[in-house]
């Protein structure tokens, strides 16, 4: 039977494993979320991106048990925990002050797309994960339990239990809150700060008390050299980082843009010019031209909502809903794009399938702008989709999809696979370029209940005033013979691979025409 005095003796290395097991558990798992939101910008948030993720942390914490518990018979004490932690705080700093440059580095290398996103996570993520997966066998070998199989269990339950405060406290809390410097600068803390409690109650004067100092120093010295966000170069006017993505406001010679994970989404005027700056939201105005009683118009994905304001102003008997899955882009709108809710603009947060499925409201357009160049919401491209959408329009109806691709060949997959199902849910489909060029372009295509010609458009460009000019657009209306669909599938809820048709676009030039004739680079 033990005595008090051996238990004194155990009471403050096992207090010290626990708390430095949940701190490694609390800490891998922060990590493995926030690193979604550190690739995403550069890499795109795919499933390659996070299956990469999954893949690398799982490695380096599978090598950090095995060589941790090769290690932990000999090496396991309380100063051991510190040094491991205050070792991965180190790699914490080296996240802080050179991540965004290694990330730009490896965008650049000559690797498979689908690959590439491995590198970077390997070498940003991988040893400091390694390095947390010593601890749970070092805590396991200090524990008092009479048994192996005791300790070890109490030590990957505590783990466990770290790991999910971690995954629901970086998700819920952190990501919602803070950017993304000042979470790595959080964790960086916490591993440093665990490191230095153990120290200052086993060796206030010794060696590693200072050590643990210099690395503190590192990490703080770290967040304020390089903790800035990755910046689209014009003048900030908000970022943040959103539940959903890295949000940027920017202005540049008169032009503020809304940019998403570093893609412009959205620009309005804030000098004396007016109309729209990107030249597809013209493309939107398609349905206009054809229909002569349009009532309501439903908005899926609200971006700066220029597009939605614009067809309340030029349309006075139209009433316009707009669904937008992110809170903080309805509030950055409010804040910067002059959105203001009315009785005939009204804003919906939610999912836009979610929306459609519930709503009782008969549609006369729908204009689908949820799509990014590198991430589609595959539950809004599927042909369960277009059926459901082609059910909440009325008989001469008609969907708008925005959709960037290239409009043939290589990095034409989606667009040709998305243009394919829509003719599964409607009877007549329209693919309209927005741009001459052989880049990644914003592609409109119309799913029309009726059947639409080029000389038709035509002469309705001419002799009807929609508020916008629309002869460019009619005149890039592709022929339907000339856009192949025989090696793309039909995009359903079961099956519907829009990563894979997505990797052709990878690292491909993306121009955004704009109205004056100019075009913005997008990547």
């Amino acid at each position: 039977m033990q005595s008090n005095a051996d238990t004194a003796r155990f009471s403050v290395p096992i207090q010290t494993a626990e708390g430095a097991v949940l701190v490694s558990g609390f800490s891998s798992m922060g990590l493995e979320i926030l690193a979604g939101r550190i690739i995403a910008p550069e890499f795109g948030s795919s499933i390659y991106t996070w299956g990469s993720i999954i893949g690398v942390f799982l490695v380096a914490l599978s090598l950090g048990y095995w060589y941790g518990g090769k290690r932990a018979a000999a090496k396991a004490s309380p100063l051991a925990l510190a040094g491991i932690l205050a070792q991965s705080a180190l790699f914490v700093a080296f996240l802080l002050a050179a991540g965004d440059l290694l990330l730009q580095f490896t965008d650049t290398l000559p690797l498979p797309n689908r690959y590439a996103v491995i590198l970077p996570i390997a070498v940003l993520f991988g040893p400091p994960v390694y390095l947390l997966g010593f601890i749970s066998p070092y805590a396991a070998q200090l524990s008092r339990e009479q048994s192996t199989g005791g300790a070890s269990g109490r030590v990957y339950a505590l783990g466990t239990i770290g790991s999910i405060a971690g995954t629901f406290g970086t998700t819920f809390v952190l990501i919602p809150s803070l950017s993304v410097p000042i979470i790595e600068l959080f964790f960086g803390v916490l591993l440093v700060g665990a490191a230095a409690v153990i120290v200052l109650r086993r060796a206030p004067r010794s060696l590693e008390m200072v050590r643990v100092v210099v690395i503190a120093s590192l990490v703080v010295g770290a967040f304020a050299f390089g903790g800035a966000s990755i910046s689209t170069g014009d003048s900030i006017v908000y970022q943040t980082q959103t539940p959903y993505q890295q949000l940027e406001v920017a202005d540049d010679d008169g032009v503020r843009t809304l940019y998403l994970d570093g893609t412009p989404h959205s620009a309005t005027y804030v000098d004396d010019r007016e109309g729209y700056v990107f030249e597809y939201l013209r493309y939107l105005h398609i349905p206009m031209l054809v229909q002569d009683d349009v009532d309501n118009v439903l908005f899926i994905g609200g971006g700066g909502f220029t597009a939605p304001q614009r067809f309340v102003e030029e349309y006075p008997d139209v009433n316009v809903d707009v669904v937008e899955i992110d809170p903080v882009v309805i509030q950055t709108a409010e804040d910067y794009f002059g959105l203001a809710e009315s009785d005939r603009l009204q804003v919906h947060e939610g999912d836009g399938r979610a929306f459609l499925d519930e709503t009782d409201t008969e549609y006369d357009v729908i204009v689908l702008d949820a799509y990014k160049s590198d991430q589609v919401p595959f539950h809004l491209t599927t042909v369960e989709f277009m059926h459901l959408a082609a059910d909440r329009l009325d008989e001469d109806g008609m969907l708008v999809a925005n959709i960037i691709s290239r409009p043939s060949g290589s990095g034409s997959a989606f667009f040709r696979a998305e243009y394919k199902t829509m003719k599964e849910a409607f009877p007549y489909v329209y693919a309209f370029p927005t741009s001459e060029t052989v880049f990644l372009q914003n592609i409109e295509v119309v799913a029309s209940k009726q059947q639409l010609t080029r000389g038709q458009l035509q002469t309705r460009a001419e002799e009807r005033d929609v508020g916008v000019p629309l002869e460019t657009a009619v005149s890039r209306m592709m022929d339907s013979d000339t856009i192949r669909t025989d090696d793309v599938p039909v995009l359903r809820d079961d099956k519907a691979p829009v990563d894979e048709l997505l990797d052709s676009q990878l690292d491909r030039r993306y121009v955004v025409s704009e109205t004056n004739e100019t075009a913005s680079v997008a990547r």
